[in-house]
């Protein structure tokens, strides 16, 4: 485990960092489960408008980054709309199955 720890300490800080941006109360609950050979870190929020990866970012942005980067650092990753309202931002590392 201790290899995915950068890249799972980066996933982690990326979400975060998009909850204090957008998320009007900065309130979330993070899930981090084990999974064989990997991680599965779950971010739910209770902001309802979900995040899209910037399409054409510029080079020298210092905005925007920080889906296309847990892109970069994890096997998989995914939003999902919560029934009650909100959205959970999820990722893998390490998971059994790679894209």
């Amino acid at each position: 485990m201790a290899e995915l720890a950068d890249a799972v300490e980066l996933g982690v800080t990326e979400l975060l960092a998009n909850v204090v941006r957008h998320v009007p109360d900065r309130r979330c609950v993070v899930l981090l489960l084990r999974l064989p050979g990997g991680m599965r870190v779950e971010v739910t929020d209770g902001c309802d408008e979900l995040p899209r990866v910037p399409v054409g970012l510029a080079l020298d942005s210092e905005h925007g980054r920080g889906l296309a980067l847990l892109d970069a650092v994890s096997d998989t990753w995914g939003v999902e709309p919560e029934p009650g309202g909100g959205k959970t931002v999820w990722f893998e590392c390490g998971a059994a199955h790679r894209r």
